[in-house]
């Protein structure tokens, strides 16, 4: 959700004339979007933000902004730790960032604003793809009403706001026009898409719709509630052609007890049981999931049920974190608090595991062939293109740029854990 914000800002931005630029010392203007649904992201946001005091120091006319949940939930605040800092904004007023910048520029005073709305205005933004681009992401929705315990999501993004189905499918068609191959539907919880729209008939209409764009050649969502993944969403694997055969599913804990305590509204078995679904309509779907471990009172007994669900699934990839107290959530006033030695461990021992389960399912894949959606040169060797699979699996081969932006059959050669290797059979166009 961020990096497409990122993107709408950008848009906006070009409007007043502004280019992106990766030299930091040849910026006007350097905007942070941050996120705090985790320590260790706030932590990386003050960190980056530390580094740009001496900048502003040596050019004065800098502008220094900062946006997201964390720009939202601290707002004014910020100014004391950072005083060097222009601008803060937060996650319902990306819209109004062009005049914002202008009053900094103008009268050289500090704004902020983390005002919520009764819709997101920026929801709407085309963010048109930068050239060679074959990927974009398409918000569907903002927000949640779920408050889950650990999340302060619903108190930064606010409620949850769906877009109308028409103007999703012609932000779609726009992008196709522009030579988009791929698109991401995002939301904070995009099965519950609709539900604050009158006579909208939901997310899985809403796949059928964009699987019929012409140019369109690949579907991925995210992110998914398991409470709200209803058997029409599920057969859409099977119906919606382009529909690429992932679906990244958060079970967060294994122990039915952690999970009630996360306000999470299913157990353990429902999960396996939308697991079992999923694999029966799509047999070959990849499934990646989040847990966050040493949440307040979880027990040895509650920690290994989550490692047995992980036997029982066997993820092709998971996030992983330990717990983190976050400001204003229900769960910070919770007793039987874990240590972070318990935490670590706990981690390690999810970590280690995960990794064997990847390392399986994509040796799996080993001698098979694969339609690949090739990105462009790899990161590592300029020899190699990559692209990914429909199961999300990133592959690197020997290619030349003229095949970036088409889906070729690479016949893979080697797994790794955090990629595949592999040789082209032919151009498929």
């Amino acid at each position: 959700m961020n990096v497409h914000d990122s993107e709408q800002m950008v848009e906006l931005l070009g409007g007043q004339g502004y280019k992106t630029t990766d030299d930091v010392e040849k910026a006007d203007l350097i905007i942070f979007n941050t996120c705090s649904i985790r320590e260790k992201a706030e932590q990386k946001a003050y960190s980056e933000l530390g580094r740009c005091r001496k900048l502003k120091l040596r050019k004065p006319h800098l502008i220094i902004g900062i946006s997201g949940c964390l720009a939202q939930q601290l707002g004014a605040k910020f100014f004391k730790r950072a005083p060097y800092l222009d601008l803060v904004f937060g996650t319902h007023n990306i819209h109004r960032l062009p005049e914002m910048i202008s009053h900094v520029e103008a009268a050289g005073s500090r704004v902020v604003e983390t005002s919520f709305h009764d819709s997101v205005r920026s929801l709407g933004i085309l963010a048109l793809p930068r050239n060679g681009s074959i990927s974009a992401y398409v918000t569907v929705m903002q927000g949640c009403n779920n408050f889950c315990t650990y999340c302060v999501v619903p108190y930064l993004r606010g409620r949850e706001e769906s877009r109308k189905l028409q103007d999703i499918v012609n932000e779609v068609v726009a992008l196709a026009d522009h030579g988009i191959k791929e698109v991401t539907l995002l939301g904070q919880n995009v099965n519950s898409y609709g539900e604050t729209v009158n006579g909208c008939s939901g997310f899985s209409t809403l796949l059928k719709e964009v699987g019929g764009i012409e140019g369109i050649k690949r579907i991925r969502f995210t992110t998914s509630h398991p409470k709200d993944l209803s058997e029409d969403i599920i057969r859409c694997f099977a119906e919606v052609d382009d529909l690429c055969e992932h679906i990244h599913l958060p079970v967060q804990s294994g122990s039915d007890n952690v999970i009630k305590k996360m306000g999470r509204y299913y157990t353990s078995g429902d999960y396996l049981d939308k697991v079992a679904e999923l694999r029966e309509v799509c047999p070959d779907i990849s499934i990646t999931s989040d847990i966050i471990v040493g949440f307040p009172g979880e027990t040895e007994e509650d920690f290994q049920k989550t490692v047995d669900l992980m036997e029982k699934v066997r993820f092709d990839g998971l996030f992983s974190f330990k717990y983190s107290e976050r400001d204003g959530t229900a769960a910070v006033k919770f007793d039987n608090k874990v240590s972070e030695d318990v935490k670590g461990e706990r981690l390690q021992i999810v970590q280690s595991l995960q990794e064997k389960h990847t390392l399986e399912r994509n040796r799996a894949l080993e001698g098979g062939v694969e339609d690949v959606l090739v990105e462009g040169f790899s990161k590592n060797c300029r020899d190699d293109v990559m692209g990914r699979t429909r199961s999300n699996k990133i592959v690197n081969f020997k290619g030349s740029a003229d095949i970036a932006g088409k889906t070729v059959p690479v016949k893979i050669t080697k797994a790794y854990l955090h990629s595949l290797r592999g040789e082209l059979v032919w151009a498929k166009g």
